[in-house]
């Protein structure tokens, strides 16, 4: 290894030279930018050579003639199963600039003999996840062992940014800066729409409030990539509404037969152990892996070496494998159903010809006949560059509050010092001398409705340091400090050993002990639940299938302008792609029964039944604003006339009915797309304080309100439910404008209702000519919503067979119109 500095371009190139290897543009020029010194952000697709380009710039930064070895570079991955990948792919090129350096994997799996041994003895570099870093920084020691860091390389910036783990690494970023002043910052991204504010985020700013500056560098290379779809028979018994797409089964087998490998993407890990089910009794005699995020670490990297090795020929899988997962490019990439997202399905495209110079290619799967338009539409986005942007939180206290008990753990911290540095951060940047007095009084005496309990007492302050000093609630911290929450998780083990994964407890409460369900594709029985785990047998035949919180994705703004775009050029008689083609007789009767949508227009269909009356609304704008449209208007028709509206909502629009006919033209005319007093109107056609309650269960719990309990103890849902919705109920009470507790309506609003996006379609509306229909009979656009809401009142086996009998009425009055 070379001595800080002594690196230059010419020793890449020539490396490269001797595989007959040519470096791309771009990553010559991330070497130059590190070898000056600078920081910045890489973005390019998957399998372009992102990670030698930072890596290798990251070497000629490091000293290891230094007399002891020192922890001098960081690499963050958002996902702690990449950790073993990301060591594979950066040891490759020491045999020749390093032999000496070691890097080393600190994770959540890593064991507390290994985490021991990296204190003693640090490895050069160190990869780990926003969650270990954390913890890393609480040690007593931290600043002597950064104290030799020279670079720290983010991984897939474009995952953490948006979300809150991305605002725990904006906070640890500015520690690190804090004991390294100079520390060289890269982030890796994958293309996003706002990337500017991606490069804000990740430097942060310094302590006079201006920007740090960084480079912008494109490692956008021509490439080859081609967006296709499997066609069903004919649009006849092809169903018009559905998610799982087994319909589809024989093609998805007919398209694999030749090939040699190949991985098969849904939305869901639910939608995931359904197809590897299909697929797995369709043809047993192919080797069919199984990967999503709630399977075992063991189970994943059985799977992950089985890709690498070839042994697979079809892996099917989630999202869990959209990212940084090293293993040679599959020959091919099925997407079942919508990718809802423009960048989503450039990812996944991204892992057939992964590689520099190869063809990418994904074949998108449909579920129901209206994703076809959505996979046209989503390679007319890829073409124009329509990819989403991943809006960063701004000033969670939440997240804030469990960073300042996490730096009170190690030599404590000055309250003028801690509020200079977290204002370095983007997210921060803002926070105002209010906020943090309380926040500090708050952790520190319990605020003004907690101060009676003392395991809310967390800080102690003591000759102007803020510390945290019981034993106990220092433990219990360090085992809580994260952001990711989802519900309580029951671990699923053989009774004789052996764990396969996690299910979250509301699926397995369903279940007796003797029944059985499909789980890491295998059917399993259950035989008892102790401590938070399952214990389960093998079973001959599976019952149910887990169901995860989230599993319906909403329609990316992007995606849905592009449908919209193709519905228009469709109404006006435009029909390109073998996609539109095929769309066309659906087309046919959505215009002779009702309309297709165009730009600048509202369609709005009127039917009535023996139901009701059905008002079926298309502003395509996705499931979450449509969930907070719906239940406005509800409440905005019915403060016109006493009504009671049921409703259901899709990515394309809700509908809402009635007993009685509502008074839709009054409405209207009073402004029922009004934005005035907009989230004051949200918050009181929706059940407010049960959303905001529930939105306040993942607040309470990063901010340590909760605890969710010690391993192999851990509480239950239920009753970290019960303590928040507690806490909950004496901040609402006594303590209204707690922070915390307006944070969470807050949350709300712009995060689980996109009160953002809700405005723009609420505008959109306003601007639109509206166009309202009264068709005799459901259309194909309304049937979706038809059964969204049907099954919310029905079982499976009484829907499925009214389902086929409006099918059978809808295709014989279809083949009527298409006669005509």
């Amino acid at each position: 290894m070379m001595a800080h500095g002594s690196a230059s371009l010419t020793h890449f190139e020539n490396w490269f030279a001797e595989r007959n290897w040519t470096p791309f543009a771009f990553q010559a020029e991330v070497w130059q930018a590190m070898i000056e010194g600078q920081s910045g952000l890489l973005y390019a697709p998957t399998g372009m050579g992102k990670t030698l380009a930072v890596w290798l710039g990251a070497l000629s930064r490091m000293e290891t003639v230094s007399p002891s070895p020192t922890l001098q570079v960081i690499w963050i991955t958002p996902l702690r199963a990449l950790a073993g990948d990301t060591r594979e792919a950066l040891k490759e090129p020491l045999a020749h600039f390093g032999p000496e350096c070691s890097v080393e994997v600190r994770t959540g799996d890593t064991t507390s003999h290994a985490k021991k041994k990296q204190e003693q003895i640090p490895p050069h570099a160190l990869i780990t996840t926003p969650e270990s870093l954390t913890l890393l920084l609480t040690r007593p020691k931290a600043e002597n062992h950064m104290a030799g860091l020279k670079v720290v390389i983010v991984d897939e910036w474009h995952e953490l940014l948006g979300s809150k783990r991305g605002v725990q690494t904006e906070l640890a970023l500015a520690r690190l800066r804090t004991m390294v002043p100079e520390l060289i910052i890269w982030g890796l991204s994958a293309t996003l729409g706002n990337l500017d504010e991606a490069l804000v985020h990740l430097l942060g700013f310094k302590i006079d409030g201006t920007a740090r500056q960084g480079r912008m560098i494109s490692g956008r290379i021509a490439k080859e990539l081609h967006i296709d779809s499997l066609l069903p028979e004919s649009t006849a018994r092809f169903p018009w509404a559905g998610h799982l797409g087994l319909k589809m089964l024989p093609k998805v087998v007919d398209e694999l037969e030749p090939v040699s490998s190949a991985l098969v993407f849904t939305n869901t890990r639910s939608q995931c152990e359904l197809w590897h089910q299909a697929l797995s009794e369709a043809r047993p005699d192919w080797r069919i892996g199984l990967h999503h995020g709630s399977l075992a670490n063991e189970e994943r990297r059985v799977t992950e070496q089985g890709l690498k090795t070839g042994e697979y020929k079809v892996v099917v899988c989630t999202s869990s494998l959209d990212l940084g997962v090293d293993f040679s490019p599959v020959e091919r990439v099925l997407q079942i159903g919508s990718p809802k997202g423009v960048a989503r399905l450039l990812q996944r495209a991204g892992r057939s010809g992964h590689g520099p110079g190869r063809v990418s290619r994904v074949t998108c799967v449909p579920a129901h006949v209206f994703e076809l338009v959505e996979a046209a539409a989503a390679r007319d986005a890829i073409q124009t560059g329509a990819v989403e942007s991943r809006p960063p939180y701004n000033c969670p206290l939440d997240v804030l509050a469990q960073h300042a008990v996490s730096m009170g753990l190690g030599k404590g911290f000055r309250k003028e010092e801690l509020l200079q540095e977290i204002r370095t951060t983007a997210s921060y940047k803002d926070v105002t001398d209010t906020e943090w007095d309380w926040l500090l009084e708050f952790l520190s005496t319990g605020g003004a409705t907690l101060s009676a309990y003392p395991e809310y007492h967390k800080l102690q302050v003591k000759n102007e340091i803020y510390k945290v000093s019981d034993p106990a609630k220092a433990q219990r911290h360090r085992m809580s400090i994260g952001t990711i929450v989802s519900d309580a998780a029951i671990q699923i083990k053989y009774l004789k050993g052996g764990r396969l994964g996690s299910v979250e407890e509301s699926f397995i409460s369903r279940l007796y002990p003797g029944d059985t369900f499909l789980f890491a594709g295998k059917a399993l029985q259950l035989v008892k639940v102790n401590n938070m785990t399952a214990y389960v047998r093998k079973a001959n035949a599976a019952g149910a299938v887990p169901a995860w919180q989230g599993g319906r994705m909403p329609l990316s703004s992007e995606l849905a302008q592009a449908v919209c775009n193709r519905l228009d050029a469709a109404a006006r008689g435009i029909f390109e792609d073998q996609e539109m083609h095929f769309v066309r007789p659906i087309m046919a009767l959505q215009e002779a029964w009702s309309a297709v949508p165009q730009n600048g227009e509202l369609l709005i269909e009127r039917i009535d039944s023996r139901e009701g009356a059905h008002l079926y609304i298309y502003p395509f704008a996705g499931r979450l604003v449509h969930e907070g449209l719906a239940a406005l208007l509800a409440y905005r028709l019915a403060t016109l006339k006493p009504l009671t509206f049921t409703w259901a909502v899709n990515d394309y629009g809700f509908e809402l009915l009635s007993r009685e006919v509502p008074p839709f033209e009054e409405a209207l005319k009073n402004d029922l797309f009004g934005t005035d007093n907009l989230g004051e109107d949200i918050m009181a056609s929706l059940n407010s304080a049960e959303l905001a309650k529930n939105r306040f269960r993942e607040i309470a719990r990063i901010a340590g309100l909760v605890f969710q309990g010690y391993p192999g103890k851990g509480k239950t849902a239920r009753q970290i439910q019960a303590t928040s919705s507690l806490i909950f109920d004496v901040f609402q009470r006594y303590d209204p404008e707690n922070p915390l507790f307006r944070q969470a309506q807050e949350e709300v609003l712009e995060r689980q209702l996109e009160r953002t996006r809700l405005f723009a379609t609420l505008k959109k509306m306003q601007a639109a000519a509206i166009k309202i229909t009264r068709p005799e009979r459901t259309t194909p656009l309304a049937f979706p919503l038809m059964v969204d809401r049907l099954r919310e009142k029905l079982t499976s086996e009484k829907l499925q067979d009214r389902l086929h009998r409006l099918l059978a009425a809808l295709e014989k009055q279809a083949d009527k119109t298409v006669m005509q």
